[in-house]
């Protein structure tokens, strides 16, 4: 990857320094040759405005090279040299010279100029147009030059100056070579600079996934950064710290499901010895009982793992739960016997909310089991309250001492000789699935019982669907 950014910015910045090169050097190169143009234009156009007798001048024939008329125009010739013209001309339309001034030499009157056989259009367009000029040309020492043309009284005067424009471009070239070459050192040194602050973190992040993966959690993964790249290794570090809490729960609840499956097994192997030696046929039905009872205990077991281990995702539909409530006291009832009492304090109106109404009776039944394991005597009541439906179940037993209330609701959290601590876990787990809520309280602030109070919300539902 650090490999990849270098080459990626080097690459981007070769090609966009080539580019705004390309681009300047042409915009500049155009504009000088423009005013190039233009200054052939002027300065030829300045000397035909002079007092070159054209009409005169298209008269003289060879050998007249000493008139006033020639000298004059020969002299006008000559004062281009302080404008840096190389050579001029007056020619006739079939290009035949008049006056001439090259390198300080004259042509007689009548010499054919041949070399302006390859301008031939540009002169025809300075005939028709009044001025043209020619595309830069260099000669054999590589210096550039241009041609300009302006027509007057029925002759063209025509000038060659240095294109010594080619002199500040070629300067711009080399200046923006040089930045080009700077462009891609200081893209080297950034991408090298990215590719060390942004791919070896993301290296050291791949390295700690891939020990997450393999299971090892005990190495924190740290990224001291503010940015996205230090989100993601908060992140993980939260992902590995579940992870860990999971393991752990996992390892707490194999050793739980041992130490609990081994109870009833112990007394179902001595229950079942014991009916098989004994011939009383009255001792022998209480033993059989007992073997039922650990049978049972077994079962209560297996279904709160399964139940605490199932996925919390729930389908969630109108429900008024004075149902639910009712169908956990009977199955409380049934399971503890007919000698507890469960006092029932629920409104005449419908308390319609949206639950699922297997779940809010299995949350009321754990409530109702852990209630009578500590109390004879329990109350269950509910009404809404702002907007949620409260359902209470409270009891008179020794209350949950403050220090323990945040930690109750853990898994494997309990003080009783027999179950595996999975009730209230249940419970939590199943009220945030249908987005409501479990508290502890003492039942004294509400006046209902002496001991522990839970209280569970579910989201209201104002109206009941129609059927």
């Amino acid at each position: 990857m650090r490999r990849r950014f270098v080459l990626l910015l080097g690459a981007f910045a070769v090609l966009l320094a080539g580019l705004f090169a390309y681009i300047s050097w042409r915009v500049s190169g155009a504009a000088l040759e423009a005013e190039l143009d233009q200054r052939l234009v002027q300065v030829a156009g300045a000397v035909a405005r002079t007092n070159i007798d054209a009409d005169l001048l298209a008269f003289l024939e060879e050998g007249e090279e000493d008139t006033n008329t020639w000298l004059g125009a020969q002299s006008q010739l000559d004062s281009l040299a302080s404008y840096y013209v190389a050579d001029a001309w007056i020619f006739r339309p079939d290009q035949s010279a008049v006056v001439t001034r090259e390198s300080g030499d004259s042509i007689p009157i009548g010499t054919p100029l041949r070399f302006l056989a390859q301008y031939d259009s540009e002169i025809r367009i300075a005939q028709r147009d009044g001025s043209s000029t020619t595309p830069v040309w260099f000669d054999e020492t590589g210096a550039p030059y241009k041609y300009g043309f302006t027509a007057f009284g029925g002759l063209v005067l025509g000038i060659l100056m240095p294109a010594d424009l080619y002199a500040p471009l070629g300067r711009l070239q080399r200046g923006l070579l040089f930045g080009s070459l700077f462009g891609l050192g200081l893209a080297v040194l950034l991408g090298t600079f990215l590719a060390t602050n942004i791919a070896f973190p993301i290296e050291r992040l791949v390295r700690a996934a891939g020990r997450i993966q393999r299971g090892y959690l005990d190495r924190p993964v740290r990224l001291d950064r503010e940015d996205e790249l230090g989100r993601l290794a908060d992140a993980m570090e939260r992902m590995r710290r579940g992870v860990l809490e999971r393991d752990e729960q996992l390892r707490l609840m194999l050793a739980q499901v041992a130490h609990e499956i081994r109870n009833p097994l112990g007394g179902l192997e001595l229950f079942a010895a014991a009916a098989i030696d004994t011939e009383e046929r009255g001792e022998r039905a209480r033993l059989i009982g007992r073997v039922r009872g650990e049978v049972q205990a077994l079962n209560r077991i297996i279904n709160d793992f399964l139940a605490f281990a199932r996925p919390t995702t729930v389908e969630m539909s109108a429900v008024d739960l004075r149902v639910p409530v009712w169908d956990a006291v009977e199955l409380a009832t049934n399971r503890q016997g007919e000698d507890v009492a469960i006092d029932v304090r629920l409104p005449d109106h419908s308390l319609m909310a949206l639950a699922n109404d297997e779940r809010a009776k299995r949350a009321v039944l754990n409530l109702l089991q852990n209630a009578l394991a500590v109390s004879d005597r329990v109350t269950v009541w509910g009404d809404r309250e702002g907007g949620q439906v409260m359902l209470a179940v409270s009891d008179d037993g020794p209350g949950v001492p403050d220090d323990q209330r945040k930690r109750i609701f853990d898994p494997f959290v309990t003080d009783k000789e027999k179950g595996a601590g999975l009730g209230l876990a249940i419970v939590k787990r199943d009220m945030e699935a249908m987005d409501g809520r479990v508290e502890v309280r003492s039942a004294s602030e509400s006046g209902v019982g002496t001991g522990a109070e839970f209280r569970v919300y579910f989201p209201v539902l104002d109206e009941p669907p129609t059927p």
